[in-house]
């Protein structure tokens, strides 16, 4: 096989890792805030439920709720899915996990702010909304984007889990093409695949972040 053809297979797994990346994205951000809302909330049902949410996905490894999720419909409800619900159990499995851990830091973030701005916002006439997305919320993305980079760079790497349920991501194509050539240079160029993914993900992490230097305390 022909260095041509092996990162002409890898590139295509590597568009399905990118697919299970953005997606994630995509759903587990604007989950995970209202999961952080609903934690955070007065209503003691939906704050304990929350908190049993979250410490279900966090606490339990990702690649067994891939298989719950993708097995479920089987087992539970006597449907077989076909091999074409492989990549939206994915989705769903990887955006459920991964709402759970930024849930948490949005949880942190929030609870880092002095509740005296809260307070001086309602002096000054501010509505609960203006005080969330005007002041709040602007210092909030600045306390946790290190935290969310961290979060980012480690869904690059766990897209590769997909394997486990049959999705033809770049580590399956990887092993595909070490397994037939009986070598482990697909293994070497998906690692630097893989490295080169999160040193971009690093360099627009902190542009952001001097982006929002101005809100250095």
């Amino acid at each position: 096989m022909t260095i041509q053809v092996m990162l002409g297979m890898l590139g295509n797994g590597l568009i399905v890792s990118l697919e299970v990346f953005v997606v994630t994205l995509i759903g587990s951000l604007p989950l995970g805030m209202l999961v952080c809302l609903g934690r955070m909330s007065r209503f003691a049902p939906l704050r304990w439920l929350m908190r049993f949410y979250i410490s279900i996905l966090r606490g339990t490894p990702l690649m067994l709720q891939l298989f719950v999720v993708y097995y479920c419909p089987y087992y539970i409800f006597g449907v077989s899915a076909g091999t074409g619900y492989r990549l939206t159990a994915t989705f769903i499995a990887f955006i459920l996990n991964y709402a759970a851990y930024f849930a948490e830091i949005y949880r942190s973030g929030l609870e880092s702010i002095p509740k005296g701005q809260y307070e001086a916002a309602t002096v000054l006439g501010y509505t609960k909304s203006q005080t969330f997305f005007q002041i709040i919320l602007p210092q909030v993305i600045k306390r946790i984007l290190p935290a969310m980079g961290n979060e980012v760079i480690t869904l690059v790497k766990d897209t590769s889990l997909a394997f486990a349920i049959g999705v033809s991501e770049m580590f399956t194509a990887a092993k595909a093409i070490a397994a037939s050539q009986r070598s482990m240079i697909a293994f070497a160029f998906a690692a630097l695949i893989y490295w080169v993914v999160n040193l971009v993900i690093e360099f627009v992490m902190s542009r952001f972040e001097k982006r929002l230097a101005y809100y250095h305390e």
